[in-house]
């Protein structure tokens, strides 16, 4: 495998996209940890490149992604743009005998984001999705409580996200993909939201069995980004689902943009024979999220306070949270690919959400119950909640 760093090594990251969720989230991850190196920055336009570049001390500014694929110096590439590019960008890395990190989706069909990953494998790169809310502490410490028997057996794991993002229609709205039809109910919130709570959800109660979905959209008209004014589209904006799990657990999810309520609008509840947790992750009075517990001799939720360890180096629970999720993201990834520790969140994971982002797409529209695995050929059990 090329790019591969030597122990004792800074890794060297080339980020492709400087828009601002970049500036917001992913670049100040990589500034932060000392084991990182920010060698590169790439945009199709050279302004936001390179303002990005003096924010956060980026060696070295491209407009084409091949010449960062080219560079030597780079040996991760992190795929920070819009959702159409993610897999055509995260193959050419691949390919380059990159590691890569990707935005979520990775594709919009499971079955592309499987193959990416036999890429992957075959190149011998780490990956890694950007499943955000993965490395919050407080959910970080709901999976240890499962790994570790406190919870004992899972019964119930709700998962939700509900934000009011798009609840005014005079916001642009984005997630629209390229050459959608506008009059036909087009998936977003549980593509753009969904995809998250899925994974959290998968993560700790096992694979899905079946899932059934219900769809709907409750703003007819907003303005979209790249047309002017008002659009009559019908954009699906608030999505809720049950689930069935291998190891019988059940689950219930629901994702919404025009939920009023604060960033990033994330909760999941855990409940099992020996205890049950709830983490909720809402920015309010300045706090990025709170955990509390509770067991069958005290059922009354007391908040749990998580020691400074628990958290990246150099922040608390003020920190506002996308630097705060993010950071211990890109310390976890820059740490695997240093350390051979084992993976993490990587794009089979990221296929996994989107095989359960389609079944739920198919239920609605068949209005029935949707078995998975939708691929079974791809399927690895032991995986599931590693």
């Amino acid at each position: 495998m090329s790019g591969r760093p030597e122990s004792g090594q800074r890794l060297g990251v080339g980020v492709i996209g400087a828009h601002a969720w970049a500036e917001s989230a992913h670049l100040p991850g990589y500034h932060a940890y000392d084991r990182a190196r920010l060698v590169a920055i790439c945009d199709t336009v050279p302004e936001r490149a390179h303002a990005m570049a003096a924010k956060f001390g980026i060696e070295r500014v491209y407009t084409d992604h091949r010449d960062l694929l080219a560079d030597p110096d780079v040996q991760m590439v992190d795929v920070c743009t819009p959702t159409d590019t993610h897999l055509p960008l995260s193959l050419a890395a691949i390919r380059a005998g990159k590691h890569v990190l990707s935005e979520k989706p990775l594709a919009h069909d499971a079955a592309d984001a499987f193959m990416a990953a036999r890429e992957a494998e075959k190149a011998g790169v780490r990956t890694k999705l950007g499943f955000t809310f993965r490395y919050s502490p407080a959910i970080r410490q709901i999976h240890a409580w499962i790994q570790d028997g406190t919870l004992g057996e899972i019964f119930h794991v709700h998962g939700l996200e509900q934000n009011s993002q798009f609840l005014d229609p005079q916001y642009p709205l984005r997630q629209v993909p390229q050459g959608a039809n506008f009059n036909e109910l087009i998936p977003s919130s549980i593509v753009g939201y969904g995809s998250h709570l899925i994974d959290l959800v998968r993560w700790c109660a096992g694979e899905y069995q079946s899932v059934i979905g219900s769809m709907r959209n409750f703003v007819p008209e907003r303005v979209v980004r790249g047309y002017e004014g008002l659009q009559r589209i019908q954009v699906e904006d608030g999505t809720v689902a049950l689930a069935e799990f291998t190891s019988g657990a059940q689950g219930m999810l629901q994702t919404s943009y025009i939920a009023v309520g604060n960033y990033p609008g994330v909760e999941l509840r855990v409940y099992g024979s020996k205890g049950a947790a709830v983490a909720r992750l809402v920015e309010e009075n300045g706090v990025a999220e709170t955990l509390r517990f509770a067991t069958p001799d005290a059922v009354e939720f007391q908040p749990i306070t998580l020691p400074e360890s628990a958290l990246p180096p150099g922040t608390t629970l003020h920190t506002p949270w996308p630097e705060l999720y993010y950071r211990n993201l890109v310390r976890h990834f820059v740490d695997e690919i240093l350390d051979g520790t084992p993976a993490e969140c990587t794009f089979y994971d990221g296929a996994k959400s989107q095989e359960a982002v389609n079944a739920i797409v198919q239920s609605h529209r068949e209005r029935r119950w949707v078995e998975l695995p939708l691929y079974p050929a791809e399927h690895r059990p032991e995986e599931a909640r590693a």
